[in-house]
Parts: structure tokens; C-alpha cells; sequence
């Protein structure tokens, strides 16, 4: 399907929106995952020097999700109350900081207590980049702008795990390589949010760069969108938990994210397993990423051409699923790559278009707190899967185990979303099951 001829009007507004946006909000992302997951190759000289276990290690680079649970939905709400440029750069201040401290961590329960605050501290970024984006584009547009958001992520590994490698190897200053990791790599996060703050706006209405009639076609068009999706009132937030759909999708994303976050923990202790230096490691494990970047960019412009979501989602995560599965079955180390670099490039275009489907599949009213309620939940994986794949790997002596089980789960979260995207565009017909609501004019 081609996609739809725009005015131009049309075109000379998203451009500028676009441009304005979207390139600050990935650099954001990427220095704040690059602080999310450089623990990962801390791990690699830390975890010797602390004497960590892979199970404490799990443990640590987890607790980081129970926090991030806890404060998401608080979080996005607030992002609403405070205007999404102060909440923004609130968020990345706070979590700068933190990551540099982790700096100074002298065992197992330190690195538990940061891991705790950190995960507080970025609560509500990512729920609330992609809100931001229900303000400023239309539907059409969400896929390929969510993508090359997403792309942040193993953007993030691509330029971190160089860095990474290349810093844990050095002494400076009195201080081990990992200590000046986590130092080098969290202060941009404080210096952006002051850009944040002078760039982004709130709302279409704020946009003194737009022309007026820009601006006015821009408000009409979301305002419109959002009149032809349901509009639903929560009584209260107890029912989110009561909302079956809502549950589905965390179940789903539950699958999709702990196979991301055991490739951005534990791919730099795999590929050391080749044998290879840290600086070595560094650069191999950024290839992965690099391949993932590339696919779910390029995989997000023909979602948003196609107008299909459903099997935009369902195709690359079923391949992930089989070649993380299959990369336990071999110890060729140019196979296993290979398989893990397949399975990069499946885990991350499929979560970047089931998030441009997924504000489809909820109502105006309830954006704020369902995005944060699947991402929140979703994320616990990001607690579950470290500690399960340390525990086996200390009991077995490989990440196997682990890699497997993971696979397994995402067998049934293949299902889970097979059966909720049931239109190519993912919009929902009528209310959610388990949400009292009202209509409103």
C-alpha cells in the first residue's frame, strides 16, 4: 500500500516537527540506556573486585525494574500535572547523577541500594517519550518517529559498547576502569536535560516555530484522531489492574523486553567468552546492535507505508524467539554471533511497532496511565530475567539455560500478542473488557 499523498501544509509541519524533536529525544535515550545497561560491562572487572556472584550480579542489574514498576504510572501522571519538558528534564537529572554514584558502590548491598533509586529516578522516561508523541503526531506518523526512538536503544550499545570496553580496561585518578564507566557515562544525561528544557514544548498550541497554518492543521488533526477513538474515564485505578487487555499486553511485553534486556546485560560477559580482549568485547558486542538499529528503522518505514501492524509485530519477534533458542545450540562463536545479531534486529522491530500500536489500542482518556501500566509490568522482566539467567549460570556454568528459558516464555507471549492484534492497524472496537467508563461528548 502507498502511503497517502500529504498537503503542504502537512509536510512543511511534521518536518519541522520532526526535526525539532526527534534527534534530541534519541540522544536523550541513548545516553540514558547507556547508563540503564552499562552494568553489563561493569560486570565484567565489578563484579571480581566486589566479589560478586552471577546470581548477586542478576539481583543488582534487577532491582533497577521493581522501583521502575513502582514509579511509572506516578510518573506519567505527573509528566501530565507538570508539562513534559520539566518532568523530562527532571527524570534525566536525577538520573545522571545516580549513575555516576554508582561509582562509589563497595559491595553487594550498595549496588542493590543505587540499582534501587536509579530505577525511581528514570521511571517514566520512555512511557512518557512516547505520550509526548501522542501530542505532536498523527497516527500515521507514529510508527517510523517510535522506531527511530526506539533505535536509541541498541543505538545506545553500538556507540556505549566501545566505550565501555574501552574504559573498563583503565586506572585514573585512583579510581578502577568501571567506577570511571559510570562517571564518563552519566554526567551528559544532566547537561542534555538543560536542552530538554530549552527545545521541547508541551503542546502543539505552545509551537512559536510553527506557521499558523501549520499549527492549526496539526492541532485539528490530532484533535480529530482522538474524537474517533473511544473515549474512556477511569473511575479509579484499581481497575487498571482489573483491565484483562491492559494485563495481555504487559504479559506480552513481559516476553519482548526480557529478551532485549538479556541481550544488553549479559551479551558483553557471552561474546567475552570468545576469548577476546575488553576492547575487543566492546566492539563485538556493539554489532548486534548496530544490525538492530539499522532493521528496525527501515522496518518501521514500511510498517507506516504498509499501514499494517499485526504481523509487523508477530514476523520479528517469532525470528528472535527461534535464533536466541538456537544460539544455545552451538559454541561456533561466529554462529553464535550471527544468531544473536538475528535475534537483536527481531526483539527490537517488534517492540518498536507494537508501542506505535499500542496508544491504538488505548483510549485518549487512559493513554497516560496504560502506557505506563504495560511498560511498568512489562519491565519487571528486566527484574526476573537477570536474576533467573545469574542463577542458572551459576548453577550450570553457562548462559544457556537462562537463554532458553527466556525463548520459551516468548513462545507465549507470540500468542498473547497474536490474539490482541487482531487488525492490521490494532484499533480497539468499542470499550476495553474490565474498565467501567462513560461517553463523553
Amino acid at each position: 500500500m502507498a502511503e497517502p499523498s500529504r498537503s503542504p501544509v502537512e509536510a512543511r509541519a511534521m518536518r519541522k516537527v520532526q526535526r525539532r524533536f526527534v534527534p534530541l529525544l534519541v540522544i536523550c535515550f541513548i545516553v540514558g540506556f547507556m547508563d540503564r545497561v552499562n552494568v553489563g560491562f561493569a560486570a565484567l572487572t565489578m563484579s571480581k573486585q566486589l566479589g560478586f556472584t552471577a546470581t548477586a550480579f542478576g539481583l543488582g542489574a534487577g532491582l533497577f525494574f521493581v522501583t521502575y514498576f513502582l514509579c511509572e504510572i506516578p510518573s506519567n501522571l505527573a509528566l501530565e500535572r507538570f508539562g513534559a519538558k520539566r518532568w523530562i528534564a527532571r527524570i534525566m537529572i536525577t538520573w545522571g547523577v545516580l549513575s555516576a554514584l554508582t561509582a562509589f558502590v563497595w559491595n553487594d548491598w550498595s549496588f542493590y541500594g543505587i540499582r534501587v533509586l536509579l530505577g525511581a529516578a528514570e521511571a517514566g522516561f520512555f512511557p512518557g517519550i512516547v505520550l509526548f508523541f501522542t501530542y505532536w503526531m498523527p497516527n500515521r506518523y507514529r510508527a517510523r518517529v517510535t522506531a527511530m526512538f526506539m533505535a536509541a536503544m541498541p543505538l545506545a550499545s553500538v556507540i556505549g559498547s566501545p566505550i565501555s570496553g574501552y574504559l573498563i580496561g583503565q586506572e585514573a585518578f585512583g579510581l578502577h576502569g568501571w567506577q570511571l564507566m559510570y562517571i564518563v557515562e552519566g554526567v551528559p544525561s544532566v547537561i542534555l536535560a538543560f536542552v530538554v528544557l530549552k527545545v521541547l514544548r508541551d503542546s502543539p498550541a505552545d509551537a512559536e516555530w510553527l506557521a499558523p497554518d501549520e499549527r492549526a492543521w496539526l492541532q485539528g488533526t490530532l484533535r480529530q484522531e482522538q474524537k474517533d477513538r473511544p473515549h474512556i474515564v477511569l473511575a479509579r485505578m484499581a481497575d487498571l489492574f482489573r483491565n484483562r487487555r491492559l494485563l495481555l499486553l504487559a504479559a506480552a511485553y513481559f516476553g519482548m523486553v526480557g529478551m532485549n534486556f538479556c541481550l544488553s546485560f549479559f551479551l558483553p560477559q557471552i561474546v567475552k567468552e570468545f576469548r577476546l580482549s575488553f576492547v575487543q568485547t566492546g566492539f563485538v558486542s556493539a554489532l548486534p546492535f548496530l544490525a538492530a538499529t539499522i532493521g528496525m528503522t527501515l522496518w518501521g518505514y514500511h510498517s507506516d507505508r504498509s499501514g499494517e501492524r499485526r504481523f509487523h509485530v508477530l514476523i520479528p519477534f517469532a525470528l528472535a524467539i527461534a535464533t536466541l533458542a538456537g544460539s544455545t545450540l552451538t559454541s561456533v562463536p561466529a554462529v553464535k554471533l550471527l544468531l544473536l545479531c538475528v535475534a537483536a534486529v527481531g526483539v527490537f522491530c517488534s517492540l518498536s511497532i507494537f508501542f506505535a500500536a499500542l496508544p491504538n489500542l488505548l483510549s485518549p482518556a487512559m493513554a497516560a496511565v496504560g502506557l505506563a501500566m504495560v511498560n511498568s509490568l512489562g519491565n519487571l522482566s528486566g527484574f526476573t530475567a537477570p536474576y533467573l539467567i545469574g542463577a542458572i549460570k551459576d548453577a550450570t556454568g553457562s548462559f544457556n539455560g537462562g537463554l532458553q528459558v527466556l525463548a520459551a516464555y516468548g513462545v507465549v507471549a507470540l500468542v498473547i500478542l497474536a490474539a490482541l492484534l487482531k487488525s492490521e492497524g490494532g484499533t480497539p472496537r468499542g470499550r476495553p473488557e474490565g474498565v467501567p467508563a462513560r461517553q463523553e461528548a
